[in-house]
């Protein structure tokens, strides 16, 4: 049996789907049953619980040999996945796959990165066999700007000219779906990205020519781009710390393309253009999508 953790987020939707491709027992941690058998189908066991519920946690691993870890993005993170590790060597786990970030350091300027680089540590010292997979920026997370996209044209964000290797989070899934049922991955790292760096300017024109209307990319600031991202209904927690990736994508630090996700799973990795192209509707103002 197979644990997915943060089973109706992003990612861990997708890794659902990918492995329910190859195997029936797989089992998803969650907190909202009804919204998570909508998102995710019958074929799926679910398990209701919450990281901060160790009880739950411990009743969800009850069978499991594989465990595919992804907290929240929360401050608390780094105290509920180290944990959720700890359980899992209790419970006989004999893997864990870690979805991690880009860059993960303790110290890191960026404290999500900080805490993936604590929780990375922490599991490598556990007893379990690991890997770890450090994704770059999301592509979904281009959704948070879809209602100007679609209301004005108007894409905004504070990268400048930055390049990022954005993926697209169903590449993810079968990546992870990939290493959670082979063999010969155990203390690897592996860093996945899409097929190139991309620029906001680039992404305007996938999107352009995916919803066939003008899209023009307008940079704003660190302090425009918080408040825009609260009033679209991020955490402020989240919303400061997504501004904190974007200051160091300016300096370089999500430009990294690799080669791992067709290494893994024999299908290069979705550009920018399919992706715009698969959610155009979300971009488009009601009329236009229909």
């Amino acid at each position: 049996m197979i644990l997915v953790t943060g089973a109706t987020g992003r990612a861990g939707s997708q890794v659902v789907r990918a492995l329910l491709q190859q195997t029936d027992e797989v089992r998803a941690f969650v907190r909202d049953p009804a919204r998570a058998r909508d998102l995710l189908g019958d074929d799926v066991e679910l398990v209701v619980g919450d990281f901060a519920d160790p009880a739950s946690v411990g009743a969800a691993l009850e069978g499991v040999s594989d465990v595919f870890l992804s907290g929240p993005d929360d401050p608390r993170r780094v105290g509920w996945e180290t944990a959720a590790i700890d359980a899992a060597a209790a419970a006989g786990v004999r893997r864990i796959v870690k979805l991690s970030s880009i860059v993960a350091t303790p110290g890191a300027p960026v404290a999500f990165w900080d805490g993936h680089g604590r929780i990375e540590s922490h599991l490598r010292q556990s007893a379990i066999p690991a890997v770890v997979l450090r994704a770059s920026f999301f592509m979904s997370n281009l959704l948070l700007a879809a209602e100007p996209v679609a209301r004005a044209g108007r894409l905004y964000a504070p990268a400048a000219g930055a390049r990022i290797a954005m993926i697209d989070p169903r590449d993810v899934g079968t990546a992870a779906a990939a290493v959670l049922t082979t063999s010969g991955h155990a203390g690897r790292t592996y860093v996945l990205s899409g097929p190139e760096a991309v620029t906001y300017a680039h992404v305007a024109a996938a999107l352009s020519a995916a919803t066939g209307r003008s899209v023009k990319y307008i940079a704003v600031s660190d302090d425009e781009a918080t408040e825009a991202l609260a009033q679209a209904g991020l955490p402020a927690f989240g919303a400061e710390q997504v501004v904190a990736i974007f200051a160091q994508a300016r300096s370089g630090a999500a430009e990294q393309v690799t080669a791992t996700v067709e290494s893994l799973t024999g299908t290069p990795p979705r550009d920018i253009g399919a992706f715009a192209r698969d959610f155009a509707g979300a971009f488009q103002t009601r009329e236009e999508a229909a």
